[in-house]
């Protein structure tokens, strides 16, 4: 440093003594500028960028006089004043430049073989100061592009990991709460929109949130008129994520991390856990940001792409790059975090980025629609509402974009004051881009809160309801797998299936008695089909209820799972009752010619419509979890048993009585009475379970 501090000195001296004749003669003054030429921004060779190594384009100098006229022979000092680590191995043709007929001077420079900010000074002195000029120059690792692409999809692939490490924390801590609250949704507007801002900021992603709606409808958990101000509050809920991602937490990302890995494996407690994962997750999106932040740095003066970013100004580019990048990464959130960090790097101004947000929301209605393609129209109704919802508030504001920043930038926190441009954009571009998300989707749902019925009647007029065709005979209208990741809703759509198959075993029920009594044979097509279409049922239902155990459910979860296996098992050893015995019998019945008396015949009809009650009753206690309904099944039961009792005594006195129909159906009366006595008992043995897991669950506490 010393010695080149020395040789730096002594350049001024030899450059005052050639000045000394030439400008001091009539008292002169002269000045040093950077020229410009029309057409060539980089003309000066100022802010230029190049690879390490290479030449760069000429630096050049202009020496003009009080009247701004170019003035020859005027020696201009070039000097290197600073360089990266590592750079020092930099060339530069000549020090001392004299003018030419035009006042310029210029020196070739190869860049140091180390990548930074290379930086040079021009110098002369008039005959009253001395005038300077200071010029920066970019030199790029030969391979930057490569750790440049590698930083960002590195980066991008720890934000969207610890988006869902974070969410899944959160949401085995939530679960039950969204459960319950899903289970008793209102048609209040308000409190729909507030729902869909709670479920956002667990699970962080509003296009998550929007094909949970699409699977929640066609699984018939909720209905499409529940849903509009849902979407509403979802947009509203993934702004808070921006929101935190503008504090600029990244500096203590890695705490994060380490506090919820000790939270993770060092408590036994399950909540502890969980907030230990929602923490860890919270570190690891952050510390993704860090990387991509890290990885972007040299596009802060990389001109090509500063062009880009200009260009994104433009509303409909800016609104179509937004849609294509979110619906490519399916999270809006992780998109306008990566705004965030260009905001931070001081590359993108916040009217660009308005129409990358736009974007960004119509995106995730892309993602919806996607998964909406295999539904069924309730499903599409919802796809259908984000879009119009999306694209409408894109409409209303697109005209307004820059009025629209100054409102954003009056409210947002002003720079603190820096030296340059480019630091106090990136002071205050990532809160205003927050902001600009926040601000614009709560006032999109105030906007449009109030017409969501009226947007719900023109998508049912857009897509009516048509006459519903015989459904397959093997079908699954609700098992998800996109659900499994979320084990609480995953098993209310194993729960919603077995209730269909429940369905479908009192149908085989309620049909073979009239083979029976109304000797019509039509009915045992149908059972052959129903003890098919129950086996399919089951098996995809047990394999989805092992997918849930495996995805790392807790234990409560696990005991729920356990009660639906125990259900099914139940209704398919009803099914298998009516398959297999009563079938069989009913084959022998129909070839056999005999019948019931008319005391026997209503006899069996009044038990299998008692039958046919107590499996209805066990649906009840199986999707409400009724413990009294429970407790009722019990008791119908054992009137039940003490009625068959009676029917089959009074069998016996009319045996006494040798009426003929009743020698000649005895055996087929007395077996049908026991197989519908064993159905009865199957079907309670559903609340029998219950009961008893509410009995354990009481004495363990």
């Amino acid at each position: 440093m010393i010695i080149r501090l020395g040789a730096f000195l002594f350049m001024l001296l030899l450059l005052s003594a050639n000045l000394h004749s030439a400008q001091m003669q009539g008292g002169r003054n002269y000045f040093l500028l950077k020229p410009v030429k029309e057409g060539d921004p980089g003309f000066s060779g100022d802010r230029q960028h190049g690879r390490a190594g290479e030449i760069v384009r000429p630096v050049r100098a202009r020496v003009v006089d009080e009247r701004s006229q170019p003035v020859i022979g005027i020696p201009v000092l070039f000097e290197v004043v600073d360089y990266p680590s590592g750079g020092g191995n930099y060339q530069i043709d000549r020090k001392m430049v004299p003018t030419d007929s035009a006042g310029l001077a210029l020196v070739n420079f190869r860049l140091g073989t180390a990548g930074g900010e290379y930086q040079i000074i021009a110098r002369i002195r008039s005959a009253e100061d001395e005038n300077l000029q200071l010029y920066t120059l970019f030199a790029r690792e030969p391979d930057w592009l490569i750790f440049l692409v590698v930083g960002l999809v590195g980066g991008l692939a720890l934000f969207l990991l610890g988006m869902e490490v974070m969410s899944r924390g959160l949401l085995r801590s939530a679960g039950d709460k969204m459960r319950t609250i899903l289970g008793n949704l209102t048609r209040n507007r308000f409190k729909a929109v507030g729902l869909g801002a709670f479920v956002t900021m667990v699970i962080q992603s509003s296009s998550a949130t929007n094909v949970m709606l699409v699977s929640f409808v066609n699984a018939g958990l909720m209905r499409f008129r529940q849903t509009p101000g849902i979407i509403l509050g979802a947009a509203i809920g993934t702004t808070v994520t921006a929101q935190l991602i503008a504090f600029r937490l990244t500096d203590i990302s890695l705490l994060f991390i380490a506090v919820g890995f000790a939270m993770h494996t060092f408590t036994g407690r399950e909540q502890y856990r969980n907030t230990g994962d929602a923490l860890m997750g919270f570190g690891i999106l952050f510390f993704g940001m860090h990387v991509m932040s890290e990885a972007m740095y040299p596009l802060r003066t990389f001109e090509p792409f500063i062009q880009i970013l200009l260009k994104l100004e433009n509303p409909l580019l800016g609104i179509l790059v937004g849609t294509l990048f979110t619906a490519l990464i399916q999270s809006s959130s992780a998109f306008v975090g990566i705004m965030i960090i260009l905001g931070m790097q001081g590359l993108i101004s916040l009217e660009a980025s308005i129409p990358l947000l736009f974007g960004a929301n119509i995106g995730t209605a892309v993602t919806a629609a996607l998964a909406s393609i295999k539904a069924g129209r309730e499903a599409r109704k919802v796809a259908l509402a984000i879009g119009l919802f999306k694209i409408f508030g894109v409409l209303l504001f697109v005209w307004w974009i820059k009025p629209f920043a100054s409102l954003v930038e009056a409210v947002s926190p002003a720079a603190t004051g820096g030296a340059d441009e480019l630091a106090g954009l990136a002071e205050v571009i990532p809160r205003q881009i927050a902001n600009a998300h926040t601000f614009y989707n709560v006032f999109v749902a105030l906007l449009v809160l109030p017409f969501t019925g009226f947007v719900a009647g023109v998508v049912e007029r857009v897509m009516p309801e048509v006459k519903k065709k015989e459904e397959p005979a093997f079908s699954l209208n609700y098992l998800d797998e996109s659900m499994l990741k979320t084990p609480v809703m995953a098993l209310s759509l194993a729960e919603r299936e077995t209730v269909r198959m429940a369905e479908v075993v009192h149908e085989m029920v309620t049909k073979i008695m009239p083979v029976f009594l109304d000797k019509d044979p039509a009915a045992l097509a149908d059972i052959e089909l129903g003890e098919k279409k129950v086996n399919f049922l089951r098996d995809h239902i047990n394999a989805y209820l092992l997918k849930i155990a495996r995805a790392g459910a807790r234990e409560e979860r696990v005991n729920e799972s356990f009660q639906i296996l125990y259900t099914v098992k139940e209704l398919e050893l009803i099914a298998d009752v009516v398959s297999t015995s009563m079938y069989d019998k009913a084959r022998y019945w129909l070839s056999a010619g005999h019948s019931f008396s008319e005391e026997g015949r209503q006899e069996l009809a009044d038990y299998h419509g008692k039958t046919c009650k107590q499996i209805k009753r066990a649906m009840e206690v199986f999707r409400e979890v009724n413990m009294e309904k429970a407790l009722q099944m019990k008791q119908k039961y054992r009137e039940y048993r003490s009625i068959a009792f009676e029917f089959e005594k009074q069998h016996y006195e009319r045996l006494k009585l040798e009426h003929p129909d009743t020698l000649t159906s005895s055996k087929t009366h007395l077996e049908l009475m026991a197989m519908l006595r064993n159905i009865s008992s199957h079907a309670t043995n559903i609340a029998r379970i219950l009961l008893q897991w509410n009995k354990d669950a009481g004495s363990e506490k």
